[in-house]
């Protein structure tokens, strides 16, 4: 049997976090939980009762707010059921307390009076809302097993949405797990597991971040971090220009049937320290080229695939330069891409099945099997005169992380691995309409089961620690390769700060100051370009370079260390083009 009882809790949020169930079924009793408005305090859901979008959406102050900013998620021995949106009336966080086993609460559609499944469970439609998700499982299965295909789990159809989402587990989704119509949204994905998102039919879904179609929103920032996408179908994150930013970091993304990315014209973007393992399986077959999925300029597809920009983006992100003849140039030159320590492997089960394909020509229609980069990506990267803010390095092809044995089931399928993701691509490419997915360790709910929870901890964790032991500490920040949560047994710290670009050049004041021997130097630069941070004395010479060559626009900081120095008044200066800021500090030994 399913209730919901709601209560507000009078205390805050971090003594929250110290209490025991036993506890909170003790203040309960004592009526120590009653409601609270004002949008400043906590609403503890259990998952008994009303389902949790009735209790969230009544949960409203006279003037139309929320009327608790958090809404607190505890009951772990039953899933909490939804059978319509939730839409946030303002600012708000959905927080899961976790089990001590590390369990969060779970989320599922249930089943609506038609027999249909509701296809969304967030709906963010109002402008400038901030939305926070954290600690929670939320599992795509509706509690007769079925799922609705096609839908989100989060929608943001509003301008200016903020998206933070931590520690969340999503199951089973076979539609776009975010979902995004608004313009300047901004996304902070972390410490995420996206798992089994196939619909059998349907080979472009799931999609983990993408516009709903035939929406072109312009994204502000994206940043998708220390996550895993296991058994998903299509693309991580899609950012159709015009994309201000994309950080998509030490992520693992193993098994995909298209290709991880579609952000080719991103104004800046960082690929840095992930895995693509057995990505980008189901290729590009000659007949679909040029037009399935392709860019401005067609090529044959890859895993890293950019071009040029566009005229609409163009009128975003340079419009001082829009309308000149040479707009492209002058705008390709102020963007920024940086893809490091990679690593790209395919299985070669994989790669022997794609050989066969080819050789057997079973539907007369041969593959374009995907390469790191095509022709005109490499090209990019390899000319430094247009594009200098085009970096590669340390990226490695064809290096095994060394996965556990169980993931071979994936390719083949059998049982709860669903008919496999190498018969799916026999089926796919072969017009037939599959009736069940492929996956790994797929979950189903027992019919008749009112109090049942996914398994827990995730089956994959022990074969995700890979073997590869020059990997798991190669990051260029000397993590692990990939996803480092599954090696540490926790989630990552992430700074929840938008990458925002700055809107001026400047130079802070060093701190402290007067320093011994150090000292603390921000310098913001709003546009792409060779910049440089000198030291000089008193005379005017120069006495340390603390940095010099091509930045992208951001904020940088520097420890500048003069030990080596004798106490006396130096300048530090920034230059970049004809911009020059000087500022004085003082060495006090």
């Amino acid at each position: 049997m399913r209730r919901l009882l709601a209560t507000a809790a009078v205390i805050t949020l971090i003594v929250f976090l110290g209490l025991s169930s036993e506890t909170l079924a003790g203040l309960r009793a004592e009526g120590h939980f009653s409601p609270q408005a004002g949008g400043n305090d906590t609403l503890v859901v259990y998952a008994n009762g009303p389902t949790i979008d009735q209790v969230i959406n009544s949960d409203t102050t006279t003037s139309g707010q929320q009327a608790h900013s958090v809404y607190k998620l505890v009951s772990l021995d039953t899933t909490y059921v939804f059978l319509g949106q939730i839409t946030p009336r303002s600012d708000v966080t959905f927080l899961g307390v976790l089990g001590s086993d590390g369990r969060p609460p779970c989320v599922q559609p249930g089943v609506l009076n038609d027999g249909s499944i509701p296809k969304v469970l967030f709906n963010l439609n109002r402008k400038g809302l901030t939305a926070t998700f954290k600690n929670l499982y939320i599992e795509d299965l509706s509690t007769n097993s079925s799922n609705s295909a096609g839908g989100q789990d989060i929608l943001v159809m509003a301008d200016s949405v903020k998206v933070n989402m931590d520690n969340v587990i999503s199951d089973d989704d076979q539609g776009v797990e975010v979902g995004y119509t608004g313009n300047w949204d901004d996304f902070f994905i972390t410490n995420c597991k996206f798992r089994n998102g196939v619909n059998p039919p349907t080979w472009t879904g799931l999609e983990i971040l993408a516009p709903i179609w035939p929406a072109v929103p312009a994204v502000d920032s994206i940043v998708m971090k220390y996550n895993t996408l296991f058994c998903d179908n299509a693309y991580a994150v899609v950012a159709k220009p015009p994309a201000r930013y994309v950080d998509f970091s030490h992520n693992s993304i193993v098994f995909s049937f298209l290709q991880p990315f579609f952000i080719f014209a991103a104004f800046h973007a960082k690929i840095d320290n992930n895995i693509l393992y057995g990505a980008f399986v189901g290729g590009e077959t000659k007949s679909e080229y040029p037009w399935w999925d392709e860019e401005f300029s067609p090529a044959p597809p890859s895993i890293i695939d950019f071009d040029t920009m566009n005229v609409a983006s163009d009128k975003v992100f340079d419009p001082a330069d829009s309308g000149k003849s040479n707009w492209r140039m002058l705008a390709e030159g102020k963007r920024t891409v940086e893809v490091e320590n990679n690593d790209f492997f395919e299985p070669q089960a994989i790669t022997n099945f794609w050989t066969a394909w080819d050789d057997t020509a079973k539907t007369g229609d041969s593959l374009y099997t995907p390469p790191w980069m095509n022709a005109r990506t490499t090209h990019m990267f390899n000319d430094p005169t247009d594009w200098p803010g085009f970096k590669a390095s340390g990226n490695m092809i064809g290096v095994d992380p060394g996965y556990g044995p169980s993931f071979a089931n994936v390719l083949q399928g059998g049982g709860n691995y669903g008919v496999g993701l190498l018969p799916y691509f026999t089926m796919i490419r072969t017009a037939q309409s599959p009736t069940i997915g492929w996956g790994y360790q797929i979950q189903s709910i027992p019919s008749g089961n009112t109090n049942w929870i996914p398994y827990w901890p995730l089956p994959e964790a022990a074969d995700m620690q890979y073997t590869n032991a020059s990997m798991r500490t190669g990051g260029t920040d000397g993590k692990a390769i990939g996803d480092p949560g599954w090696f540490t047994g926790g989630i990552t710290a992430v700074k929840q700060q938008i990458a925002s670009i700055p809107t001026e050049f400047s130079l802070s004041n060093n701190y402290p100051n007067p320093f011994n021997p150090s000292t603390v130097i921000k310098v913001s630069l709003k546009e792409a370009g060779i910049m440089s941070l000198d030291v000089y004395n008193v005379l005017g010479q120069l006495v340390k370079v603390v940095d010099q060559g091509y930045k992208a626009p951001g904020v940088y900081s520097y420890d500048v260390n003069m030990n080596n120095f004798a106490s006396g008044v130096y300048f530090y200066t920034l230059r970049q083009g004809s911009n020059m800021i000087a500022k004085k500090m003082i060495l006090l030994k």
